[in-house]
């Protein structure tokens, strides 16, 4: 630290971002804006930095080394979502019906990037629906992903101490299709965050588009626990996945992989196979038709060319 002193740099936290602007934490819990050195923006939410003051405002020196960066990309940009988590929490519900292609994108960015990825399913005072809905996730189970069920609409106090059990000590990015719950889920973990959104667009001059920013809440007051909310779940690219790389990505694929005839198998046609004879296989190390479909498209997709 005696070395950044001398620099005249602090170390900061990034806690929310909008365009050209970064919102730091200091070390003593302030919050100001900094803008990046240069033209282009490198910082992202959960980004430790080192900046330099100037008036009430501060410039980003450095991003330091991260532990992980967990991002999608399409054939046009990268978004990035946040760096240096434990968890990511994806949040789907019984009603409306979940997309599980949308599922497989957001776990296999996690497993890319070895962040522990949590699935909740919401809205379990639905039965019917629930039922169906859990039954479409036993695969997860088995291929060891947490599976929490929740109902945030009405037993509020009882999931939030499940949840609090589960994120306390970590920091976690929350994701969610419309429809989930993923604001009742940030507001009952962080009562002002509503608050927190409003102050921090006003901080950044964001106004209404903050809801397209990426936000950091604290949990608790010692700033141990953190939850990071963000948009742009709809649309969620793996273009920086190689197709032959896919199926490292998918814990049901997994184990199979090194057993095929072919030292090159797309494990989608080739003779001798490891993994397409397990597909439809009831019990442990089978793989659902589902999950199948879900590689198949994928690896199309990923294989088009790129121009």
């Amino acid at each position: 630290m005696a070395v950044t002193a001398a620099a005249g740099l602090q170390p900061g936290l990034v806690v929310a971002s909008h365009g050209r602007h970064c919102l730091v934490e200091t070390a003593d819990g302030r919050r100001l804006i900094c803008h990046p050195r240069g033209k282009k923006s490198q910082a992202v939410v959960g980004d430790r930095v080192l900046w330099r003051g100037s008036h009430d405002e501060g410039t980003i020196e450095q991003v330091q080394a991260r532990r992980n960066l967990f991002y999608r990309r399409d054939e046009i940009r990268t978004k990035s979502f946040a760096a240096n988590l434990d968890h990511v929490l994806i949040l789907v519900a019984a009603e409306p019906e979940f997309s599980e292609h949308q599922l497989a994108r957001a776990l296999i960015a996690a497993e890319a990037e070895r962040i522990e990825p949590v699935i909740a399913l919401n809205k379990s005072d639905l039965v019917e629906p629930f039922e169906r809905a859990w039954a479409r996730l036993l695969p997860y189970q088995q291929m060891h992903y947490g599976v929490l069920p929740l109902s945030l609409r009405l037993s509020g106090d009882v999931d939030r101490a499940k949840l609090l059990a589960l994120l306390r000590g970590k920091t976690t990015l929350v994701l969610g299709p419309s429809g989930a719950g993923k604001s009742t889920l940030i507001n009952l973990l962080v009562p002002g965050a509503a608050a927190q959104t409003g102050e921090i667009s006003k901080a950044l001059q964001s106004g209404k588009h903050t809801t397209t920013s990426t936000t950091w809440y604290w949990v608790d007051a010692e700033r141990t626990t953190a939850l990071i909310d963000s948009p742009g779940f709809q649309e969620f690219g793996l273009h920086h996945i190689e197709p032959m790389q896919l199926a490292a990505c998918m814990p049901d694929l997994k184990p199979a992989l090194g057993q095929c005839k072919f030292y090159n198998c797309t494990h989608r046609h080739e003779p001798g196979c490891a993994i397409m004879p397990l597909v439809g296989r009831e019990g442990p190390g089978g793989i659902s038709p589902t999950r199948y479909r879900i590689y198949q498209d994928l690896f199309a997709e990923l294989s088009q060319p790129r121009f």
